[in-house]
C-alpha cells in the first residue's frame, strides 16, 4: 500500500511530543506514523516527508510542490510518474489564394 507525501520544511521537530513548528510559527502535532524521514535534497533548512492526508487536517504551513509516494510498509519512498496530456491549441483554416508567380 502506498501514500502520498510532501515534503515539509520545519523549523523544528520534536521526538518527545511530536511537535513541528514551521517557519511561520504555526505548531501541529504530527504522529510519529505519518513522518517518513528526512528529505536530503533541501539544504537551507531540515525537511521531513509528511504524509499529505494528515497536513490537510492539521494547520501548519507547508506547500504541495514536492511530493512523493512512500511505500507504508517499509517506508521506502516509489517511483513517481507525471503524467501530462497536450491538448493542441485549434487552428482556423484560412481561404488562401496561391501566389501566381510561384506556379508552374
Amino acid at each position: 500500500m502506498k501514500t502520498k507525501c510532501h515534503s515539509v520544511r520545519l523549523a523544528s521537530l520534536v521526538s518527545i511530543s511530536d511537535k513541528a513548528v514551521a517557519f511561520d510559527g504555526s505548531e501541529a502535532i504530527i504522529p510519529k506514523s505519518q513522518v517518513f524521514g528526512s528529505d536530503y535534497s533541501v539544504q537551507k533548512s531540515d525537511a521531513y516527508w509528511i504524509s499529505a492526508w494528515i497536513l490537510e487536517q492539521k494547520k501548519i504551513q507547508y506547500s504541495a510542490k514536492k511530493e512523493a509516494w512512500f511505500d507504508i510498509s517499509t517506508g521506502e519512498m516509489l517511483p513517481t510518474y507525471t503524467v501530462t496530456k497536450h491538448v493542441p491549441d485549434k487552428i482556423i483554416n484560412k481561404n488562401v489564394k496561391p501566389i501566381k508567380e510561384l506556379k508552374r
